[in-house]
Parts: C-alpha cells; sequence; structure tokens
C-alpha cells in the first residue's frame, strides 16, 4: 500500500509539470505589449537624463528617441475642419405685385440687412444645404394712403412707411460649390414690424414674412462673391391675428456682396 501512494504521487506531480508551461503561456502572451512599452517609455527616460558622454565628439553623439519610444509617447490629433459660412450684407427692391394668396397690391418694398448662412445639413440633390438667417433694420414700405379693407387703393396717392424685419429661420440650397458660378434656391421666413397698421387700417402693426427665390453667386475671390436674385418673391401677412387679412406678394431683386469664411 505506501508503494502504491508513492506511485500515485509520483504520476500527479508529473502531470502538474507538464501542464505548468500551458497556463502559464497564456498570461505572458498578453502582458507582453505591456512589458515592451513599458521598457520603450524606460528607455526614452533614461536616454534624455543621460548626461552626453565627454569622450565621444559632439558631432558623434545623439540624442534621437527611440522610434518605439517616440510611438509610445507621441500621439497626434487629427486636424479639426472649420465650417463653411458666409455672411452676405445685401439690397432688396420689389417691382411689381402678383395676386394668388393675397390681395393688396400697388405697393413697393425696399430692404438693407444681412443674411448669415452656415453650412449645417450636409448635401442633398447635389447641392450644399446652408441654415439661414436675415435681420433687415432697414424696410420701406411704399404703399396707397387710401385702401379698401382688403387692400384695393382708392387713391393714386403714396407714402413711404419705415419697418423692421427679422428670419431667424430659413435654408440655401447651393450647387457647384466654390465654383466660379454657383446657382442657389433660397426660402426663410420670420415676421416684419411697422409703427403703423399697412395695407390696410383694418389690418395689424405686425406681419409673418415668407420669402422664396433663387440666383447666382458668383466668385470674385476666395473670400469674396457677389450675389444676384433676380427671381424673388417677398410675402407678407398677418394670418388672421385680426378679421382682416390683405396680405402682400411682392416680386423683386436682390444683390449682394458675400464674405466666404472656413475655407
Amino acid at each position: 500500500m505506501p508503494g502504491n501512494h508513492r506511485l500515485d504521487l509520483l504520476l500527479l506531480l508529473s502531470a502538474l509539470c507538464l501542464l505548468a508551461p500551458r497556463l502559464v503561456h497564456p498570461q505572458t502572451r498578453e502582458t507582453a505589449p505591456e512589458i515592451a512599452t513599458q521598457t520603450a517609455l524606460s528607455d526614452a527616460i533614461t536616454l534624455l537624463n543621460t548626461p552626453p558622454d565627454p569622450n565621444i565628439p559632439p558631432d558623434k553623439q545623439t540624442t534621437d528617441t527611440p522610434p518605439a519610444a517616440q510611438a509610445a509617447v507621441t500621439t497626434t490629433a487629427p486636424p479639426k475642419q472649420p465650417i463653411e459660412s458666409e455672411i452676405i450684407v445685401e439690397g432688396m427692391a420689389s417691382y411689381g405685385n402678383y395676386r394668388i394668396f393675397a390681395s393688396g397690391r400697388d405697393c413697393k418694398l425696399y430692404t438693407a440687412g444681412v443674411e448669415y448662412d452656415r453650412h449645417s445639413w450636409d448635401y442633398f440633390l447635389k447641392a450644399r444645404v446652408d441654415y439661414v438667417a436675415e435681420i433687415l433694420p432697414l424696410v420701406l414700405l411704399n404703399e396707397p394712403t387710401q385702401t379698401l379693407p382688403w387692400g384695393q387703393p382708392t387713391t393714386f396717392a403714396h407714402e413711404i412707411v419705415p419697418g423692421f424685419a427679422i428670419s431667424p429661420i430659413g435654408f440655401r440650397m447651393l450647387w457647384r460649390n466654390k465654383k466660379a458660378i454657383e446657382p442657389y434656391l433660397t426660402a426663410k421666413g420670420g415676421l416684419i414690424a411697422f409703427p403703423k397698421k399697412v395695407l390696410t387700417q383694418d389690418a395689424t402693426y405686425l406681419n409673418f414674412t415668407m420669402q422664396s427665390g433663387f440666383g447666382v453667386q458668383t466668385r470674385l475671390t476666395s473670400r469674396l462673391g457677389l450675389r444676384l436674385g433676380l427671381w424673388n418673391d417677398f410675402h407678407f401677412s398677418n394670418a388672421f391675428m385680426v378679421p382682416v387679412n390683405p396680405g402682400i406678394d411682392m416680386m423683386n431683386a436682390n444683390l449682394g456682396l458675400s464674405f466666404h469664411f472656413g475655407q
């Protein structure tokens, strides 16, 4: 019986000796990259802290960091791409009225202000899609002095009424981006206000606006461009905040000087 116990113990020890390298090998392989990185960092620190050898000529000495240490220490962040945007100093003049959804007529509108375009919505139908906002501190409405409740003039006399407009919501589709000729399509909406009731005395001081149009932009330089829009519509009405809502649609031309950013 003692001989059998000794034989069993000997066989158990032999099995452990055979399995031990296989159990240890995966752990050693998993920690090898960490050991290599620590070794590279240690070599780089040692090289930087080692004083120059006085027995070696200066032109023969080197302070270059080993490639493995450079890879371990240096990390390069990708450059951030700027967002393309434009600021357009613009002016608008109307040259006629048409009546489809509005009954007002015999009016002219002149505006001047600033438009901001920002490339925010990628591309659609091969066109760059931009967010658009506009502010018009100068608005001049040339309207008849006397009208019927729904905007029909009863006199040839006219007066100029100043106003202010803002369009915080809009978009622009711009084709052939960064080419010499860039066709565009735009639409924007907002508010327009006057110090008196316009179009008729039964209407309102504040009206809602909707603009749409298309035209072309030309590149004068990489930073400067010229915008010309001959086919535009400027609509404003009070959306029946009061019982009388004449509204008006004005065909207009738009001219602007564009400054490009984020090239």
